[in-house]
């Protein structure tokens, strides 16, 4: 039980800290930023795929699939983001 407690204790306290540092971002840097977030959670959900392919207990199975849900959302709201401000800079016809 104890390693869970810990487990879940890193777990909030680096969401809290990744979304203050994240908010902070001045707006000329977002773009670099996504990038590289996207290719941290790209990292998280090729971890989590390993550690799910191990026999885990339940609730350190069910924190693994919330941290891949979690890591998908960025990525999916990162290349989609990115896509959007590319279509920003196009030519209009």
């Amino acid at each position: 039980m104890l390693p869970l407690i810990i487990m879940l204790g890193i777990f909030l306290s680096l969401l809290g800290v990744g979304y203050f540092l994240v908010s902070r971002v001045p707006t000329l840097l977002h773009t670099p930023l996504m990038s590289a977030t996207n290719a941290i959670s790209s990292i998280i959900i090729l971890g989590a795929f390993v550690l799910l392919s191990k026999s885990l207990s339940p609730p350190i199975t069910v924190l693994v699939i919330v941290a891949v849900l979690m890591a998908s959302f960025n990525c999916i709201g990162g290349f989609l983001l990115t896509d959007r401000m590319f279509k920003m800079f196009k030519k209009k016809e």
